[in-house]
């Protein structure tokens, strides 16, 4: 009678277990057939900066000042407030462009232009913290032609470049009204590259053959196994200097002032050289520029982070209670 009670016992346990896992599974499910709609959609965060540098120079000031002076540089600032909400100001929104190669953020950049075009006026002005190394001629085209969307829009548009704006980078700063640079950043590397191993004497060697069917004599120009023409060589070159001219042509057309022979040689220059070849228009960190033009602006960085599936979600946060463990 023991061992019946123990296994019942034991039954009812698991039982117990089973269901448990059931109605969590069907909550999950029922969960994720509700919100299947909006999965796909993110959160666009704003953030005023105004408030930001009050709020540091409070701080500093809280730390350094006499009682007495830091009571009536709070008194002065509550009258600057006041002042700022009966006076319309002109607005800056701030975006963040951090690039790859495949232009990843661009998903993100739609997002945030789109928003900021339903709001931005004629006097506003969209200032682009822009940072990549270039990538994709594709993936990079689609991002400039958002930025171009600001610019068909009459709405002033400056691009700051802290670090490095090359290549398909710079592709997307040139259109831009303005070009800031810091004094040390990378502009330029106004050229197309393709590279890619060859495996084919290495095929033969081992009697391994490689076959390649097509239809349409370039629809493969040069392959990583079968082996390379001349035909095919050239063809492929052909096509890189086509794109290198459209590449040109782009940046042409959005800053005239450059001599093209002198700066699309695939070579790129530090800030104060690059602002000598006028690929920039000062120099200039985005932080100084931002904060000089708070003084007669409202400034909002807009942000879009797209929502990721509810497993990956989910995933992601088991791993950060795995991490607290």
């Amino acid at each position: 009678m023991e061992f019946f009670s123990e296994y019942g016992m034991f039954l009812a346990k698991a039982a117990t277990i089973v269901v448990a896992l059931l109605v969590v599974v069907g909550g999950v499910v029922a969960l994720t057939r509700r919100s299947g709609e909006l999965d796909h959609r993110g959160r666009l965060d704003i953030r005023h900066l105004n408030d930001d540098y009050d709020g540091m120079a409070l701080a500093l000031k809280a730390a350094t000042l006499p009682k007495k002076a830091l009571k009536q540089a709070r008194k002065e600032q509550k009258a600057r407030d006041k002042q700022h909400d009966k006076t319309a100001r002109r607005r800056m929104f701030v975006l963040n462009f951090h690039g790859d190669l495949r232009a990843g953020a661009v998903a993100s950049l739609r997002e945030e232009v789109t928003a900021v075009l339903t709001a931005a006026q004629p006097d506003d002005e969209v200032m682009v913290r822009l940072e990549s190394a270039g990538g994709l001629v594709h993936a990079y085209g689609l991002a400039a032609a958002q930025l171009l969307r600001i610019r068909d829009r009459r709405v002033k548009l400056t691009v700051a470049v802290d670090k490095v704006a090359a290549s398909g980078g710079y592709l997307m700063a040139c259109v831009a009204d303005r070009i800031i640079a810091a004094p040390f950043a990378i502009l330029g590397s106004i050229g197309v590259i393709a590279q890619l191993p060859n495996f084919n004497r290495l095929l033969k060697k081992h009697d391994i053959d490689y076959e390649q069917f097509m239809a349409g004599e370039f629809k493969r120009t040069v392959t990583l196994f079968g082996e390379n023409t001349d035909k095919g060589r050239h063809k492929f070159q052909e096509e890189i200097e086509i794109t290198h001219t459209l590449f040109k042509d782009f940046v042409k057309s959005h800053r005239p002032q450059l001599d093209m022979d002198q700066v699309a040689t695939g070579e790129y220059w530090y800030g104060t050289r690059a602002l000598e070849h006028r690929l920039a228009d000062e120099l200039r960190t985005s932080d100084d520029y931002l904060l000089d033009a708070s003084a007669g602006a409202d400034l909002y960085e807009v942000t879009y982070t797209g929502k990721k599936p509810w497993l990956a979600r989910l995933l992601t946060h088991a791993n950060e209670a795995l991490g607290r463990s």
